[in-house]
């Protein structure tokens, strides 16, 4: 053994690598374990499902076996994948308003206290109020069938955009605003370059909770106009496949619902941590 072999710079070395390699070993078995805990939980699920059905012989219309709501998936997708196109339009529409009028009534709020004194407590009134409360008023004030759902979902999505963009308006530091009005800077300018910016994480804290209220708004508002007969989206098939003890599709139609959701979520968490990575704390801290 050599004099270099007992060195404690190059003792402490060796542990120092053995101790970063151990970290990125742990770091990847979490990051695996991440995707696959759940995913074994989720399998392990489904095979008792599939099992206490079959061995106890339950009748689909009580209880389906998950395979048999699988293939009713595929069975009966031309007609469920209608049903979701309806309901993605009116959920996509919906969160498109609620992103327009939203950041638009926001910026006007920033500007003026006397605006946002005046009419921020009927936004919170709109957001308190249950949907179903207010779904027969629209029905009878509103004609069109898709103008009603579409109504409905907006009314949910609306408040977090709201709520969350104002927030970040008026969170701006106070030392940077006088530093623009020291520069001469014009409100447009000041709006511009320094309250948007600052309030881009918080608006799309918003819209990430506006994506999954915007689906569940387009949901509810079906189940509610599906009971008269007047709906075509998700909803109205779980409806109409409970009355006719249809249950595979019914919960063939809550996967899809369910698997909208998800996609929603994520679609709307990339582009938050896509816009944010380069030079927000919140996405930097995730990447180092």
């Amino acid at each position: 053994m050599s004099t270099a072999d007992l060195n404690p710079d190059t003792i402490s070395e060796e542990l120092a690598d053995d101790e970063d390699l151990a970290r990125l070993r742990s770091e990847q078995l979490m990051r695996k374990a991440r995707w696959v805990l759940p995913v074994g939980v989720l399998a392990l699920a489904l095979g008792i499902w599939e099992l206490v059905c079959v061995i106890n012989q339950i009748e689909h219309y009580i209880l389906p076996r998950p395979s048999l709501v699988v293939w009713t998936l595929f069975a009966d997708w031309p007609l469920l994948f209608q049903a979701l196109l309806n309901t993605l339009k009116i959920m996509i529409l919906s969160l498109a308003l609620a992103v327009f009028g939203g950041v638009g009534l926001a910026v006007i709020f920033s500007q003026s206290r006397w605006v946002e004194m005046s009419l921020f407590p009927f936004a919170v009134v709109l957001q308190v109020t249950p949907i179903v409360a207010v779904f027969p008023l629209i029905n009878i004030y509103v004609d069109n069938q898709t103008a009603k759902l579409l109504l409905c979902a907006w009314i949910v999505a609306f408040f977090p955009v709201l709520a969350n963009t104002t927030l970040g308006l008026n969170s701006v530091d106070q030392n940077l605003r006088d530093l623009f009005k020291m520069n001469g800077a014009t409100r447009w300018q000041t709006l511009r370059r320094l309250e948007l910016p600052a309030a881009m994480p918080y608006f799309l804290g918003g819209l990430r909770i506006a994506g999954g209220l915007a689906l569940i708004g387009a949901v509810v508002a079906e189940f509610v106009a599906g009971a008269s007969g007047q709906s075509s989206g998700l909803a109205s098939q779980i409806i109409e496949s409970g009355y006719r003890l249809k249950i595979p599709r019914l919960f063939a139609a809550l996967i899809l619902i369910s698997a909208t959701g998800i996609m929603v979520y994520f679609t709307l968490t990339l582009i938050s941590h896509l816009a944010l990575r380069k030079w927000h704390e919140s996405a930097l801290s995730r990447e180092r």
